[in-house]
């Protein structure tokens, strides 16, 4: 049995993810392809809002750019990755 969708509301206005809480106005695409491209100066991170390790990435050039495209990969595959606030980041 599948539940219908919820109607975006002005709260949600790109809806709810499977956890409850409304999505990120963050798009896991435009982080993956900024990480792929920027990664390197952490440009991904800071889109999402996780400065800190925008910062790290910035000052070890994204972990030799190996840890850049490692996270690239994993915006582009996961699920489970959330903006500043916790909210799951649109597909």
């Amino acid at each position: 049995m599948s539940y219908p969708a919820q109607p975006p509301s002005a709260e949600a206005p790109y809806g709810v993810a499977p956890n409850g809480q409304p999505y990120s106005d963050k798009s896991k695409v435009v982080a993956g392809l900024l990480q792929l491209f920027l990664g390197t100066l952490g440009i991904g991170r800071f889109y999402t809002g996780h400065t800190g390790m925008a910062v790290g990435q910035l000052l070890t050039c994204g972990g030799l750019g190996l840890w850049s495209l490692i996270d690239a990969i994993i915006f582009f595959v996961s699920d489970t990755r959330t903006d500043k606030q916790g909210r799951l980041l649109r597909s």
